[in-house]
């Protein structure tokens, strides 16, 4: 009666402890905004402001193939305010998801830095127009 229970608790530690590693080893996704900083060269490595859970930060953000493909990424450009799903890496943000939105969607702490980029693209273009 006791090896038939102690097999059975062995196992059931066994399982619990592979659950907790393998749990362990997905990061989690989080929702970023971004304000791009620089005209993007590499669409794939894209230089921005990013706001994560409070704080801002210079980062890259780093698109994979099916995000080359999304339309809002295809025509990005300098100060285009963005909403990202994705994970933060060593390298950069890594984008899963990407939606352009407006500027007044933006988290406070990032909207005077996206008003900011536009009025000096603004004062840039001005005087090509006539």
């Amino acid at each position: 009666m006791r090896h038939p229970a102690f097999l059975l608790c062995s196992i059931l530690i066994l399982l619990v402890g592979v659950a907790h590693t393998t749990s362990a080893g997905i990061e989690e996704e989080i929702v970023a905004f971004a304000v791009v900083s620089e005209l993007p060269k590499d669409k794939t490595r894209v230089p921005a402001k990013v706001a994560i859970d409070g704080s801002v930060t210079d980062m890259k953000l780093l698109a994979s193939d099916h995000i080359l493909s999304n339309l809002a990424w295809k025509q990005l450009e300098i100060c285009h305010a963005l909403k990202l799903e994705g994970q933060k890496s060593s390298e950069g943000f890594r984008i899963h998801s990407v939606r352009a939105i407006d500027g007044a969607m933006l988290p406070m702490m990032l909207q005077g830095y996206a008003g900011d980029c536009l009025l000096k693209k603004a004062l840039e273009v001005a005087p090509f127009v006539d």
